[in-house]
């Protein structure tokens, strides 16, 4: 097995029993999960091998907000503890966590019923609201909502500086990287995306043998650099209201069973953001179609639970969309990965990604009304 965990000095530390098979799971870009199990049950082993997201503290504030919600009812697989008392193992240099196996499927958006895309809407707009009780605002302490005395939460602060030191959410699909120039305040500089274009053509040109990624790239990166000529007066103003949230809300991240969600998993990406801005990415994510259209009508059930259960308004909605529609049509990362890293697990992304762009921008009107209608 490549990259092998070390199994004996984990075990012993999580006082797992001894193995009895471990076995890769294949889905995550960057870091790397196993099912495991052993003598004493079954578990996910997750190794946190991503540079930006595998600080042994910033895990720790993960697991601590996990089990926070879990308190609260919120179905997430908060990690086992150590020995030593600590959620997080570090071996050899590494950082490891061990979480209960919960049994259940991935499902994007096409295999999910009206109802189904109703209750995937509330439960994003639960976790918006729980994270809001049990994490602090940045700068300030919140109450403890075990006893709602208004007590200072005794890790406010060191959340809150973690939170700041945040990087900025991903606009990717998936453990992927914001668009080159992107401003956290403003969206990605047009002229920024105009010079990453003509890059990218440069190195699409180069590329040999010419295969049939190269031509829809070429043929997508034209169509994008008109597209945005011709809006590039539509850079979005500063976002909106910011509060903790998952960060990386997507299919891979969500498991379900017997049709309802079992666990939201992955806090990689936990950090202080624009709400409504995952919620609207989220949604793109899941209720895209193969041709890079999106399901409205879905999207619309999904995003009346998410404002009723998150307390948002129909104008966060609408700038949420926005910013996000900006951040898609400057947005090239499957490309950056597959010419400049030569990385290609993304590839099949590519055609329904950035159909979208094209389709979003033309039925733009729309799109925001699914939103807030």
């Amino acid at each position: 097995m490549s990259h092998a965990p070390p199994l004996g000095a984990l075990l012993r530390q999580y006082a797992a029993g001894s193995a009895l098979t471990c076995e890769p799971v294949d889905q995550g870009l960057l870091n790397r999960g196993y099912r495991l199990c052993t003598t004493r049950g079954r578990y996910f082993l997750k190794h946190h091998f991503d540079p930006e997201t595998a600080d042994p503290a910033a895990i720790a504030r993960q697991h601590r907000a996990t089990q926070r919600l879990a308190d609260l009812g919120v179905p997430v697989a908060p990690p086992l503890t150590g020995t030593d008392g600590r959620t997080v193992a570090v071996i050899g240099g590494h950082a490891y966590a061990l979480h209960p196996w919960i049994d259940g499927r991935h499902r994007h958006g096409g295999q999910l019923t009206t109802e189904q895309c109703t209750r995937l809407g509330a439960l994003l707009g639960v976790v918006h609201a729980s994270l809001e009780r049990v994490m602090p605002p940045e700068g300030r302490t919140v109450a403890n909502p075990a006893d709602g005395s208004g007590a200072a939460n005794a890790e406010s602060t060191e959340d809150a500086e973690a939170a700041n030191a945040e990087p900025p959410e991903s606009a990717a699909p998936a453990d992927a990287e914001s668009p080159e120039g992107a401003d956290p305040a403003r969206g990605a500089d047009p002229s920024d995306t105009f010079a990453l274009i003509d890059r990218l053509l440069a190195q699409v040109r180069r590329h040999r043998p010419t295969d049939a990624f190269d031509e829809l790239a070429r043929h997508r990166l034209l169509e994008r650099r008109a597209l945005l000529e011709r809006h590039a007066d539509r850079r979005p103003p500063q976002g909106g209201s910011v509060g903790w949230v998952h960060g990386d809300f997507h299919p891979f991240n969500l498991l379900y069973r017997d049709g309802e969600p079992a666990a939201i998993v992955d806090w990689d990406r936990l950090g202080v953001q624009p709400r409504a801005e995952e919620a609207v990415r989220a949604a793109v994510i899941f209720f895209v179609r193969p041709v890079g259209t999106l399901d409205l009508t879905k999207v619309r059930a999904y995003a009346r639970a998410y404002r009723r259960t998150a307390g948002a308004t129909p104008s966060e909605l609408t700038a949420a969309v926005h910013r996000v529609w900006w951040e898609r049509l400057n947005d090239f990362w499957i490309l950056r990965w597959h010419y400049e890293r030569g990385d290609t697990r993304a590839d099949p992304q590519f055609p329904a990604a950035s159909a979208l762009a094209v389709w979003w921008t033309r039925e733009y009107e729309s799109v925001c009304e699914a939103f807030v209608g």
